[in-house]
């Protein structure tokens, strides 16, 4: 029997596929349908402390090697997405959900992690210090020492599981950098990739930006990114403490790709522009191509093959 089962924070997950915060994630109707899916939990949209309409449109376009988005946060605040999560650990209470929020300073961070301690709320947070389509606010993730002061003060008020969602970086001395910041915090995982920020995509034909926020400047997702992800997740995987876990995020679109993730250290794989452009059906045909794949190489379980990435010595 080939399970693809898997451990995150102490919680047991029956898939280790789930959807990228802001994909099939802005209100009930989307989140339903991947709560009905194969797909082992969900991730709520990013939430912020008020309510978001978010950048105008058009502002995500799928491309021939991914896509591009410049959301701009749209979400339903905090409140809404606690309320809907409250109403599936009741109706399935053997199942543990991520609840995404972002801040736009330490105070609203502290202000976001007081409600979910108020509430009922009984699963894991992800953090999100990597959005690069909000007009005028910085990747939190590329400010090294605010990252620090930020999880500083996160967990002076927050004791419950908490991971963090980071940027792509690029450079050795980056991972170095940010590993030990992270291994200074009892983080629960960090989630490697968000999207590469502020790329570009032409229209050929109208000679023209393909989104309308920030002259055409978004985040490029899909298959463009799946070699940095595979690169961030297996640093981590080297640097961090090892009850850190990983969460590999970027370029996922097949079994072989989770495969990939899985192998670099991933313990939870989780889809976003595959997920917007084929929908929640998705988790079926991805599960089943991961079987294959460790079928073929002879694993029954994450674990036989998770980080064992082999070098050229």
């Amino acid at each position: 029997m080939i399970s693809t089962e898997t451990t995150l924070a102490g919680y047991h997950f029956d898939n280790c596929f789930m959807n990228a915060a802001g994909v099939y994630c802005y209100d009930a109707a989307e989140l339903n349908q991947v709560q009905a899916s194969m797909a082992g939990t969900f991730v709520t949209k990013s939430a912020t402390v008020m309510p978001r309409s978010g950048n105008p449109e058009p502002r995500y376009q799928p491309t021939r090697l991914g896509s591009i988005n410049s959301m701009g946060l749209p979400n339903e605040g905090l409140p809404y997405y606690l309320d809907y999560v409250s109403q599936q650990q009741k109706a399935v209470p053997d199942k543990t959900y991520f609840q995404s929020i972002t801040g736009f300073n330490i105070e609203e961070d502290e202000q976001l992690l007081a409600q979910i301690s108020a509430s009922d709320f009984k699963g894991v947070v992800e953090l999100n210090l990597s959005c690069p389509n909000v007009p005028g606010k910085p990747q939190t993730g590329y400010d090294f020492e605010m990252v620090e002061r930020i999880l500083t003060r996160v967990f002076t008020v927050y004791h419950g599981p908490l991971g963090v969602k980071l940027p792509p970086y690029f450079d050795i001395v980056h991972f170095d950098q940010m590993a030990a910041i992270l291994n200074q915090f009892p983080l629960a995982f960090v989630n490697s990739v968000n999207s590469i920020g502020n790329g570009l995509k032409i229209d050929v034909a109208t000679e023209r930006v393909m989104i309308k926020p920030k002259h055409g400047f978004g985040g490029i997702g899909g298959d463009y990114i799946k070699p940095t992800a595979l690169a961030n997740v297996h640093a981590f995987y080297q640097r961090l403490n090892p009850a850190i876990q990983i969460i590999g995020t970027g370029g996922i679109k097949s079994g072989q790709d989770a495969f990939e993730h899985i192998l670099c250290g991933a313990s939870m794989v989780q889809v976003g522009t595959a997920l917007q452009k084929e929908g929640p059906i998705i988790f079926e045909r991805l599960t089943r191509e991961l079987q294959t794949s460790m079928a073929q190489k002879g694993y029954t379980k994450l674990s036989d093959f998770r980080g064992k990435l082999q070098y050229l010595d």
